[in-house]
């Protein structure tokens, strides 16, 4: 698979692998032996078809899904030298501590905590990435910048990224942070278009996209690698039916023909088509399918044209081109 800089010194598969669903309970129970197992082939799987980066969240399943993939380490440790480990914090649950509100914390002791947390799980000396996961609107950038000072002087994290943040959230941030932020892992896919559509409507009558304006531009213009979660959009074109609405189904009904076309599956099209975008749009699939997860990576060998590119674009967004 060809790569992406996602760093200077950080070369990392052009498809990385969300490990969310690793462990899908989100509670106090353990680890199954299934769940370590179907963990190991997956993980195999995707090292086989050329993916390096392995994208992690404190959170998910409550750090089950971190554990888990810990242990396929842990039973094989030599495949740690082969991967890119990517990890996400700042997202508290409605019950740390007992009684709370969910809410977001990018302070100084819950960044370097989460951080912790992730390593002991992983069962790693090191993160090779850590992402702040949803903006904080208590962010003070100061505290966070010395969170990332102490991570990376002390060998923790060697790079620093942000998720579903804004081109002025990441300007305020860089403003006191140090170290580069090498990504911004954003919702982006055909279904879910609304960054590219920002930088097609700019100027129009009826539409207004401040929240997200200029993100995508700001990524490119800063080398910010952007980094696409739920590329393949949920499944909704996958089981797009005579009964959707006709946005997906004549979506889906496109990604068909032009997987049969090109001998590939319709996920694979989806892929190809962030990866066509010259952003240089990194999708991160989540599937728990090796078979799905093998077939996804054809999309680094597909090259759509302009014309496909934007006869799917025009399909998903439901209407023709200003």
């Amino acid at each position: 698979m060809k790569t992406f800089l996602l760093a200077q010194d950080l070369p990392v598969s052009r498809i990385g692998y969300g490990c969310m669903q690793l462990s899908r309970a989100w509670d106090g129970t353990p680890v199954t032996t299934d769940e370590r197992r179907l963990a190991q082939r997956l993980v195999e799987t995707a090292l086989a078809h050329g993916i390096t980066l392995f994208d992690h969240a404190d959170i998910y399943a409550r750090g089950k899904s971190e554990q888990v993939f810990g242990d396929v380490l842990r039973a094989s440790p030599g495949l740690r030298q082969h991967m890119v480990l990517q990890s996400k914090c700042g997202i508290r649950f409605a019950d740390d501590p007992p009684g709370t509100p969910g809410r977001y914390d990018f302070s100084h002791a819950h960044i370097v905590a989460s951080a912790h947390g992730s390593l002991t799980r992983l069962g790693v000396e090191h993160l090779d990435v850590l992402l702040l996961h949803r903006p904080d609107a208590l962010v003070e950038p100061e505290e966070v910048a010395r969170a990332f000072d102490d991570l990376h002087a002390a060998g923790k994290v060697r790079h620093f990224g942000v998720s579903n943040h804004t081109a002025g959230q990441i300007a305020l941030l860089r403003k006191h942070v140090r170290q580069p932020l090498v990504a911004n892992q954003v919702e982006v896919s055909l279904l879910h278009h609304h960054l590219i559509d920002d930088g097609v409507l700019a100027n129009t009558t009826g539409h207004a996209y401040a929240a997200a304006a200029g993100t995508l531009d700001y990524c490119r213009l800063h080398d910010i690698r952007v980094q696409a979660w739920s590329p393949l959009a949920g499944g909704k074109f996958a089981t797009a039916s005579e009964f959707a609405d006709p946005v997906v189904r004549n979506t889906s009904t496109l990604l068909r023909q032009l997987a049969e076309e090109k001998n590939v599956t319709p996920e694979a099209i989806q892929l190809a088509w962030l990866l066509r975008h010259p952003a240089g749009i990194q999708p991160i699939v989540g599937t728990t399918d090796p078979v799905r997860l093998a077939t996804c990576c054809a999309a680094d060998g597909i090259e759509l044209s302009r014309e496909d590119w934007y006869a799917l674009f025009t399909a998903a967004r439901g209407e023709r081109m200003p």
